[in-house]
């Protein structure tokens, strides 16, 4: 087995409001930012996990999310599966 790196980005859906996301839209434009038009604040989640291949580390990311790392019903998620970690720790 290998160690894998998994990323995991969790936002809410388009259609779901963001008041996060117009809260730094808004503080951006204070700023002057004027040429920012959108803002969708999410969450980045690493996760480090043993499996025999990049398949099976991505599969396995798929199933927490859909348990636990992301709400589903107002959410939507990507995952990426990194080059194998030496299993030294």
């Amino acid at each position: 087995m290998s160690v894998w790196l998994g990323r995991v980005t969790v936002v809410l859906k388009a259609s779901v409001n963001d008041p996060q996301g117009l809260a730094v839209l808004d503080g951006l434009h204070a700023m002057g930012y004027s040429e920012v038009e959108q803002v969708r604040v999410g969450k980045h989640i690493d996760v480090r996990l043993e499996a025999d291949n990049a398949e099976q580390a991505e599969q396995r990311l798929h199933q927490m999310c859909e348990a636990l790392l992301a709400n589903t019903l107002i959410e939507s998620y990507t995952v990426e599966v990194g080059a194998p970690e030496e299993a030294a720790r």
